[in-house]
Parts: structure tokens; C-alpha cells; sequence
């Protein structure tokens, strides 16, 4: 059976990864103020970044309209659909919504929608083992139990140079966002396993930043061989690249990708912002 992949703009994607999905992306709106901004192809994201670092007014997003989903699960019989944390998010309320509305103009439509749990580094995680299980034949039932087990174990870090975005929208305490710029750190951040964003470590320059990183995949006990892992980064290719090369001289990942953020993404991750799933 042939089937769709659907995901929010959270999952960053390049152009070569796209056409190969064959993935249809539901763009969230980005807003700096009172401008909107579609989280889409169209989004120069140089410009937004220059528009996002001067803001001095509330920064945000907002989900996805169902209507969207909708569009999206109607395109083909049969899908799968990831989107970002439903704790940080609206947009898998708004993607099941979506999936009523389709199924009920049509009844046929077998539509899976996963809530990652997790976000940009996460989501692609997600999306490129679907696509290959998709391309083992596997049947969906198994399908959808290997991806269910694959968010219950997946760990999500990422390390922030700026934390004010995060701060500015409630994705982490006013405490520990005071405590970090006090002591001039970096956090060492992540999911706590149920979508919510946790602080796990810190470091204070690149170099434990990258050792921090890196170690964070011994620690977790996760067996390496065969999986994947995927590292998104914010303008800090140089890092990303570093933190790729430990990783593939210490452990034995099957696939490494390594993709620059998108709009939301950017957006959390900030200028230098590192994410790591695996």
C-alpha cells in the first residue's frame, strides 16, 4: 500500500530530504509582534532572524489550521502524520481535528497521526524511520507499534546560546532562565520523556557543549546499531558537524543527518542552537 507522509513545519526538512519523503510539510504562523509570518517555503529565513533579533515585542507561533490537515489527509487513501509536542503545540489537536473533518467526507480514509513528543530533530527522527519501514513493506499495524515504541524511547537534547525566546512564551521557568543568564551558561536542555521541555546539564563553552552532547547517548543506554540519529542546527553548522563526527567515531548509528532549522525551530533553537534526537 502506498502512503502519504504528513508533517508540521517542525520537522525540518532540505529540499533533497523532501523529495525523497515525498512529504507534504503544514506550515504553523510565526509571529514577531504583530506581524505574521507563514512557516513555509516562502519564509526568508535570514530576514526573519534579522526581524526576530531586533522584535522587542511578544515572539510566538501559532498551530496549524485544520482545514490544512484536512487538505493534506484528503491528497491520499492512506497516511501517517507526525507533529511536534502536543505540549508545546496545538498542532496535533489541530491534525486530529483535520482527520475528522476528512473522514467524514471520506469514509475510506486511513489516517495515523503520531504526536512526537519531541520537536524539529525529533520529527525528522520520526518521519525518515516511518519512510523506511514504509519501504520494508512492513503492515501498518507494525508500523504504527514500532513507531509508538520508537517515541517512548527516543531522547531529544539540545543546548541554547540565547534562552530569551523560551523565556518570553513560558517554555521554561523564570527561575532556571534566571539561574542560566546569572551564572552565563548554556543549558543542556531536552525532552522529559512526556513532551515537556527539562534542563538535564549545562556547559560553558563549545567544547563541553560538544562533550556534553555526545555523551548524553552512553548515558542514555540506548543500543546504537542499526538506529539513527539526527542533529538540527541554527546557523552553527561548524558545531553540528563537530558533534556529528564524535558521534560517528564513538557509537555505530546506521544513518547520521545533520539539517539546518526551519522557521519555528528557529525560532526556540535561536541564533547557534544545537538539537540532537536519536
Amino acid at each position: 500500500m502506498n502512503y502519504k507522509i504528513i508533517a508540521d513545519s517542525c520537522c525540518d526538512m532540505t529540499p533533497e530530504l523532501k523529495k525523497m519523503l515525498n512529504i507534504s510539510i503544514i506550515p504553523l504562523t510565526l509571529t514577531l509582534g504583530e506581524t505574521s509570518y507563514t512557516d513555509d517555503d516562502t519564509l526568508n529565513l535570514p530576514d526573519f532572524m534579522r526581524a526576530m533579533k531586533d522584535c522587542t515585542e511578544r515572539i510566538g507561533s501559532a498551530a496549524p489550521s485544520p482545514m490544512l490537515y484536512k487538505k493534506a489527509f484528503e491528497e491520499s487513501d492512506s497516511s501517517f502524520a507526525v507533529t511536534l509536542s502536543s505540549r508545546l503545540s496545538g498542532s496535533y489537536n489541530s491534525a486530529v481535528l483535520g482527520r475528522t473533518l476528512a473522514m467524514e467526507e471520506k469514509s475510506t480514509t486511513d489516517i495515523t497521526i503520531f504526536d512526537s513528543k519531541s520537536a524539529s530533530a525529533g520529527e525528522i527522527l520520526l518521519v525518515l524511520k516511518i519512510y523506511k519501514l514504509i519501504k520494508a513493506g512492513l503492515q501498518k499495524s507494525k508500523i504504527v507499534t514500532a513507531i509508538e515504541d520508537c517515541i517512548r524511547n527516543m531522547k531529544t537534547y539540545f543546548v541554547l546560546d540565547n534562552i530569551d525566546n523560551l523565556l518570553k512564551n513560558g517554555r521554561l521557568h523564570k527561575l532556571t532562565g534566571k539561574l542560566i543568564s546569572t551564572l552565563n551558561i548554556k543549558p543542556l536542555m531536552g525532552s522529559d520523556g512526556d513532551g515537556n521541555i527539562a534542563l538535564f546539564s549545562h556547559a560553558r563553552n563549545a567544547t563541553q557543549v560538544l562533550n556534553k552532547l555526545v555523551a548524553t547517548i552512553e548515558k542514555s543506554g540506548k543500543n546504537t546499531t542499526g538506529e539513527s540519529v539526527v542533529i538540527t542546527h541554527c546557523n552553527n553548522p561548524g558545531l553540528a558537524d563537530k558533534v556529528a563526527n564524535e558521534i560517528e567515531k564513538r557509537y555505530r548509528f546506521d544513518k547520521l543527518v545533520v539539517v539546518p532549522t526551519g522557521g519555528l525551530s528557529s525560532v526556540y533553537a535561536n541564533d547557534k542552537g544545537i538539537i540532537m534526537a536519536f
